[in-house]
């Protein structure tokens, strides 16, 4: 009776990056992205270190990839919503959506920032990307709610800080729901002060 090792589909080039980062992201979701090595990274993904290495020479460039990835969505994301008129729910609703997803461990951006802490770091250049994407949309939401430009970029700054400690009383509490509520209450706090 022979037996037959299971190997990885057949895949090549850009198929091979995707499934790579697909295999980072979800052990990087998981466990932190410091607590994962390269070997760990191709066993999930069942290359081989010369494909793995031909397409990321070091792992480094993989949580660069990885978080590349998350902005793109980001970026989707904010490109779909743009010019659409939002309750402050539903703002807190959007700001707190990474709770619903499987294995949340908090913010990728937040959790490479505290592994990464040299602001020269690509990773860290990718994180700073992400928060102004979402400091400027905030903004323009706010603006659109009626705030003038210097109200409007203050309480932006406020409202991506309360984003961030609501993802992270998020991933502590795991009610996702009282988290949205609560950041909501503090939106509208911040707009019922700002003139």
């Amino acid at each position: 009776m022979s037996t037959t090792a299971i190997k990885a589909p057949a895949r090549r080039g850009p198929a091979v990056r995707e499934a790579i980062v697909d295999a980072a992201a979800a052990l990087f979701a998981e466990h932190g992205i410091r607590a994962i090595s390269a070997d760990r990274i191709l066993a999930e993904a069942r290359f081989s270190k010369v494909t793995f290495y031909r397409h990321f020479p070091t792992k480094d460039d993989v949580v660069v990839a990885y978080l590349e990835r998350e902005l793109a969505y980001v970026r989707d994301v904010l490109g779909k919503a743009e010019g659409a008129d939002f309750t402050v729910d539903e703002i807190a609703a959007a700001l707190t959506e990474q709770m619903c997803r499987p294995h949340f461990r908090g913010c990728p951006f937040i959790n490479a920032a505290a592994e990464y802490p040299d602001p020269a770091h690509p990773v860290r250049r990718l994180v700073a990307s992400f928060r102004a994407l979402m400091t400027a949309a905030i903004e323009r939401w706010l603006a659109t709610a009626g705030l003038d430009a210097a109200s409007a970029s203050s309480a932006a700054t406020q409202v991506m800080m309360l984003r961030d400690g609501a993802l992270v009383a998020g991933y502590l509490d795991q009610d996702p729901d009282r988290v949205a509520a609560g950041l909501a209450d503090a939106i509208r706090a911040i707009l019922d002060r700002t003139p």
